[in-house]
């Protein structure tokens, strides 16, 4: 996978092939369709799949009060799109320049110029352009114009589900702590990231030390315990993850912290992922510290048998 920040220098290799443009936030199941679609299509042109991305969302320069919170930082989309089969992705940087571009100069200047697409794949609600006044029917005439075969690949749903799979609805989801729902809408496990800073170091008298996260920079699930794990240093770790304050000790201030089960060591000044699987339960408060101990090891046991089924090959199939 090659990730891309501008089109200055665009290697040889990653031209004459076939092109999707989307924010492809989150690289939702929706998504998967469309590089399904597109890696057939590269195949047809005999050249390479590239996605095209906006880094950041327009939306941030358009609408600032708007802008949901995403799903997804830049290398995560393409560690994400590389597992589906993507050969680059552009993260290219939104500006004002780009955004005042008129849908037929974007089209010029980026499909035919920089990338010399042969082939595009978009889904039947794309629009592009200045003021989002190119759609598929424009971009239908752009295509036969310059000889680029197109198609349009429709939405996806949820069995049994008459909405579509769509980034807003998983971050509507996830921030409703629906993680389970979420999983069946994403190609991978939620997850978002942060540094580990200090604590109020209770975690550690109770038996169960925790990794405070702050700096988080996508959006963080409703308030509650859930079963998931840590992906530091490209290994992972099963863990028991808090979100919101800590009412048994008078604790207002809500918190990310994640339980890491068998691990020793500090994690202070690290970067960590956290992934999420399933939500247990609530926070609650506890009538002393011992219920609370308690409470924490039966979290500890619905984690180990989340991660457990996450681990087998038949069960994390079925969660795709």
């Amino acid at each position: 996978m090659r990730l891309l920040h501008d089109l200055e220098h665009v290697p040889s290799e990653i031209l004459g092939g076939a092109l999707t443009i989307g924010n492809f936030d989150g690289v939702h199941r929706g998504h998967a369709r469309i590089v399904e679609a597109i890696r057939r299509q590269a195949r047809a042109v005999q050249g390479p799949t590239i996605v095209f991305t906006f880094d950041p969302h327009p939306v941030r320069l358009l609408r600032p009060q708007q802008t949901p919170p995403p799903l997804t930082w830049t290398r995560r989309k393409a560690q994400l799109l590389a597992q589906l089969g993507v050969d680059a992705m552009i993260a290219y940087p939104t500006d004002r320049a780009l955004l005042e571009l008129s849908a037929e100069d974007f089209f010029q200047q980026i499909v035919v110029d920089k990338l010399q697409a042969k082939a595009m794949v978009e889904g039947p609600n794309f629009y592009f352009g200045r003021d989002r006044r190119g759609n598929t029917q424009l971009l239908g005439e752009l295509c036969q114009q310059h000889a680029l075969e197109l198609e349009i690949v429709q939405p996806l749903e949820l069995p049994g589900d008459a909405e579509i799979i769509s980034s807003s609805r998983v971050r509507q989801a996830i921030a409703a702590g629906e993680i389970e729902t979420a999983r069946r809408m994403l190609t991978e496990p939620y997850r978002l990231r942060g540094m580990v800073t200090h604590g109020a170091g209770r975690g550690n008298t109770l038996g169960f030390a925790t990794a405070n996260l702050e700096a988080i920079d996508t959006i963080v699930p409703a308030h509650g315990v859930y079963a998931g794990y840590v992906v530091r240093k490209e290994l992972t770790h099963a863990a028991a993850i808090h979100i919101g304050p800590n009412p048994t000790f008078g604790e207002g201030h809500p918190k990310v912290e994640a339980h890491l089960l068998d691990f020793e060591g500090s994690l202070y000044g690290e970067p960590l992922e956290l992934a999420f699987l399933a939500r247990l339960r609530d926070v609650r408060t506890f009538d002393d510290a011992e219920q609370l101990t308690s409470q924490i090891h039966q979290d500890v046991e619905a984690v180990k048998r989340a991660y457990s089924d996450w681990l087998t090959p038949d069960v994390r199939e079925e969660t795709k």
